[in-house]
């Protein structure tokens, strides 16, 4: 499984619309040219440097990758060793397997469970 942190309204909005289209907390896809993803063990360090000050509600999207119909490449941000999965194109909401919340612990960071 793949991962990806969303606004709830604009994955709400995904479902109603057959289409999501955000990139990152402040990117769309014809902006970023893909959707940022994560492995497991890097949503927790994508939340804590991203989206810590979003005060919207937040979801955790958990991807089957199989069920994409876009391409994932692998790739790693400039000046980092570590590659993250991307997805060129919009995600179909039928390739998210499961929708969790993002609740935050008492010192406000975002609680991940992958």
């Amino acid at each position: 499984m793949i991962y990806h942190i969303a606004r709830r309204a604009l994955w709400d909005e995904a479902v109603r619309t057959g289409r999501y289209e955000q990139s990152t907390v402040d990117r769309t896809l014809a902006e970023e040219g893909f959707i940022h993803a994560s492995r497991a063990e890097q949503v927790q360090g994508v939340a804590d440097r991203y989206y810590q000050d979003v005060a919207e509600e937040l979801v955790l999207l958990v991807i089957d990758p199989d069920r994409l119909d876009v391409e994932l490449r692998y790739e790693a941000p400039p000046g980092r060793g570590e590659s993250f999965p991307h997805l060129y194109g919009p995600l179909d909401p039928a390739a998210v397997v499961e929708v969790r919340p993002l609740p935050r612990d008492a010192d406000g960071r975002l609680v991940i469970e992958t």
